[in-house]
């Protein structure tokens, strides 16, 4: 996901915006640290607000939507995750496997240190936005504003799209978590043409009680801008969006994904935005704002930088951020 967010809060340059917060805030990102710092010493540089930075996916298809097409949330997707721990960038020309509806009635892991838990998967856009502009271009109430429903997400150079691998890591995720215990819903699972907008995500995981929500995102910015982040919901009180009381428990559960994705992954926390911490508080984005139970966003890495995007198209990299992003969540529902 790429984006232009004037009403959000990013941090000055070098430095978090929200005071001393760093990676070593949490004992899961410390721990990560030192390997970071050997990534960054050889890491690309770069500038958010470079001039060559790629259109934002909001810029190159602001959409947002409409009505109609509402479906349930997925308590267990059938679509099966792309490729194997072999796969590499090659994946960019193989078709979607398994876009399979889920099964509602499914029943959850009858044991696991997860059972009694549920979690809900945010799998960012969807692969027909494309063929429906028109009807994701359609502003809904957000609380604070009114913005689109959805948009189509960003690319790689060379095709492969945000909605693609937000599926196929959202399905390995899935895997993991049931493994846990965990009873597991999607937002959607590649089992609707378009959708859900942006508030209707937000939804489901309230309706659904979810004891975590993740959505699952890559970014579109320059090329050099480089690492993940995880977007945390900001305090907010306007309209029908009142996210005070999942602030706190959101900054946790966005803590110990960071840093469990560092581990999992080698990744390091971005060099463009979060000042280091890997960490982003944002008030403009509906799926947080209407959200009533603890949720945050993580983008993967930036798919317009071809470092990141050789990562984000390897089937063996995508396995390992749906392991980091799930110890992230085992963390924070075991306390």
């Amino acid at each position: 996901m790429s984006y232009a967010f004037p009403d959000s809060n990013p941090p000055p340059p070098r430095r978090p915006r929200r005071g001393p917060l760093t990676v070593a805030i949490v004992a899961p990102v410390a721990a990560a640290l030192a390997g970071w710092l050997v990534w960054q010493a050889v890491a690309d540089s770069g500038d958010s607000r470079s001039p060559g930075a790629a259109p934002s996916s909001q810029q190159r298809s602001s959409a947002a939507a409409g009505a109609g097409a509402s479906a349930s949330p997925t308590s267990s997707g059938r679509g099966k995750p792309e490729g194997s721990a072999d796969e590499n960038k090659n994946d960019e020309n193989k078709n979607d496997e398994g876009k399979g509806a889920g099964s509602p009635s499914a029943a959850p892991a009858a044991t696991g240190p997860l059972k009694g838990k549920v979690v809900v998967i945010d799998p960012g856009h969807n692969p027909g936005n494309f063929r429906h502009t028109a009807e994701i271009s359609r502003l809904v109430d957000i609380g604070t504003n009114r913005k689109e429903c959805d948009t189509t997400g960003t690319s790689t150079n060379s095709g492969y799209t945000e909605a693609r691998f937000t599926l196929d890591v959202s399905r390995r995720l899935q895997a993991l978590l049931e493994k846990q215990g965990a009873t597991v819903k999607f937002t959607q699972d590649g089992d609707r043409s378009w959708g859900p907008c942006v508030d209707e995500r937000a939804r489901i995981g309230n309706k659904a009680h979810a004891d975590a929500v993740v959505s699952v995102h890559a970014d579109g910015s320059a090329a050099g801008n480089r690492g993940f982040h995880v977007i945390l919901p900001g305090s907010v009180k306007a309209g029908i969006a009142d996210t005070r009381a999942i602030v706190g428990p959101s900054r946790e559960l966005g803590e110990r994904l960071a840093g469990n994705f560092v581990r999992a992954t080698g990744s390091a926390p971005s060099n463009y935005i979060g000042g280091g911490t890997g960490l982003v508080v944002r008030r403009d984005l509906g799926g947080l704002n209407l959200s009533t139970v603890p949720k945050v966003f993580i983008e993967c890495g930036n798919m317009r930088d071809s470092k990141d995007a050789a990562l984000l198209t390897s089937g063996a990299w995508r396995q390992k951020a749906a392991q980091g992003i799930s110890e992230g969540i085992v963390s924070f529902l075991r306390g």
